[in-house]
């Protein structure tokens, strides 16, 4: 196959084209979805930056949670918007390179947020009486840094990896770029990045996921012993991080399934469908699931919304 990529510096997202019918329909539909995921989430920064009693760990990792949500649909929409507006189909290897980085570190710093917040919650429920000393403001903050950092230096690794390969096409069957579909458009050797990949993915998600399942699970044993309103308390918590990770995990099971079928079993709506889950679902819920469970911050967002006669 002849190798395109130094006779275009272009790649052509084909699921822009797809939309193109409609192209306003969908550019009014992706501006009321942004616009409501940055008042969603800067609400909820906002409410815990100016609120003294929420300056505690467990609203700082909300609120960290909350942020990336936004960015990572700040590394999608703006772009999707102004394409369907101008018409435009293409998308720089720049471009794409660093929507790609963005995008990878969103979903792996997601992953992290709510490994940080099971870890919280353990020590909150698990060691109540050392709690204080173990999780402070500082130290929450300082693993919010170390894991942003991590994930940061594994993603530029996998984009530096995907950029030194040439590109035998210039499709992406999607509206953003994303990593495996450049590989899939890749003619030279991958099996670099598949290695890095498929090894890098597995460690960091058995690690994460252990240790969620591992503090969920001590926290469960530790709910048996304790009295009836503690133990409502701290699971009514837990159910909340869950609600959230579970959106998490499904937007991320879509994108599997969309590699797993295949290119030729699939139709290219559907790619487009089972992609933007995972960069509109979360952002877009995980803010109302927090704001509405999470009595201390309801409470205050309650207060701010009659402050401003919004409510």
């Amino acid at each position: 196959m002849e190798n395109v990529s130094s006779v275009s510096r272009h790649f052509v997202l084909l699921g822009l084209v797809e939309m193109e019918d409609l192209r306003y329909l969908y550019c009014i539909l992706s501006l009321f979805l942004y616009i409501f995921i940055l008042l969603l989430s800067l609400g909820i920064v906002l409410v815990v930056l100016t609120e003294e009693n929420l300056h505690e760990p467990m609203y700082i990792f909300i609120c960290n949670l909350t942020f990336n949500g936004m960015l990572g649909s700040s590394s999608f929409f703006p772009k999707l918007i102004i394409d369907l507006l101008a018409s435009s189909h293409q998308i720089s290897h720049v471009g794409c390179f660093l929507q790609v980085l963005f995008m990878m570190i969103y979903v792996l710093f997601e992953i992290s947020s709510f490994t940080l917040m099971a870890y919280d919650r353990y020590l909150a429920v698990c060691e109540p009486l050392r709690y204080f000393t173990l999780m402070t403001n500082k130290k929450a903050v300082q693993l919010i840094l170390g894991f942003f950092g991590l994930c940061f230096i594994s993603v530029s690794i996998a984009v530096i990896l995907s950029a030194r390969l040439s590109y035998c096409g210039t499709g992406i069957k999607n509206v953003f770029c994303d990593n495996l579909s450049l590989i899939v458009l890749s003619c030279g050797d991958s099996s670099v990045n598949n290695l890095y990949g498929l090894v890098g993915t597995i460690v960091f998600l058995v690690l994460t996921l252990l240790a969620i399942a591992y503090s969920y699970l001590r926290i469960f044993m530790v709910c048996l012993k304790i009295s009836k309103e503690a133990c409502e308390k701290a699971i009514h918590t837990v159910v909340t991080h869950l609600l959230g990770f579970s959106l998490f995990l499904v937007g991320t099971f879509f994108v599997f399934i969309r590699f797993r079928l295949g290119n030729n079993n699939l139709p290219l709506f559907a790619h487009i469908l089972l992609s933007v889950t995972l960069v509109v679902v979360p952002p877009l819920l995980n803010p109302l699931i927090y704001g509405i469970r999470t009595k201390a911050l309801s409470e205050k967002i309650f207060h701010h919304l009659q402050k401003f006669n919004l409510l």
